[in-house]
């Protein structure tokens, strides 16, 4: 019962717009195509490069992964996948949660829902939203979720790209945590496209139908 109200609540809470952190500020609206696979890859290899360090995806598979975005197997094993020897294996990290506590105050947590629970337009905000702070303990603060613990990660990228193409990096992030929180939606999405023409060419032997069967009544 308690799995089902965290499905529900998770569903629910981001088309409510009432996200646990950051839900009275203005956010940016986030690029997600969960059609641009080569955002998606570029996605999935910034967050193995700069996320994983501390964050896992426990629900999703390398091989899972490899298969939604056209990636070969062995490049995933060879360059993505630095926490298993198996490609089957979920994409967790190698972080234990006593030490993400001791380090952060808090375990860094797992990534797999989390654009399904703040919702997509709340993690790129978060992700373009950290400034200097002197008064933290790592010298950022955070425009979305104020006093967080994390460190700033892309602080040399930001420095490396330059704002546009930095933001344009994160929205590739917050592209694959979409697909990463649902990865059936492309799918879902490409199917739809389908069973709407379907629908559509039904409407016409329908409509037919309709008049001859009340073409004799007045």
């Amino acid at each position: 019962m308690k799995k089902l109200v965290a499905i529900v609540l998770i569903s629910v809470l981001p088309a409510l717009g009432l996200a646990a952190e950051g839900h009275d500020v203005e956010l940016h609206k986030a690029p997600v195509n969960l059609q641009d696979k080569v955002s998606l890859q570029n996605g999935a290899k910034l967050f193995v490069n700069y996320c994983m360090g501390c964050h896992g995806l426990e629900y999703l598979r390398y091989g899972r992964m490899a298969e939604d975005l056209n990636m070969p197997e062995e490049a995933v094993a060879k360059y993505l996948n630095f926490a298993s020897d198996k490609i089957g294996d979920p994409m967790s990290n190698a972080m234990h949660a006593e030490d993400g506590k001791a380090w952060f105050g808090n375990p860094p947590p797992d990534l797999s829902l989390e654009a399904r629970y703040q919702g997509s337009d709340w993690v790129y905000s978060y992700l373009i939203g950290f400034y200097e702070d002197e008064s933290r303990p790592y010298g950022y603060n955070n425009k979305v979720f104020p006093s967080v613990g994390m460190p700033n990660v892309m602080a040399s990228l930001k420095q490396e790209l330059g704002e546009e193409e930095f933001n344009a990096a994160m929205g590739d992030i917050t592209n694959f945590l979409t697909y990463a929180a649902e990865p059936i939606a492309a799918k879902r999405e490409h199917l739809g496209v389908y069973v709407l023409l379907f629908l559509a060419i039904l409407l016409i032997p329908a409509y037919l139908l309709k008049k001859e069967y009340w073409k004799d009544v007045h």
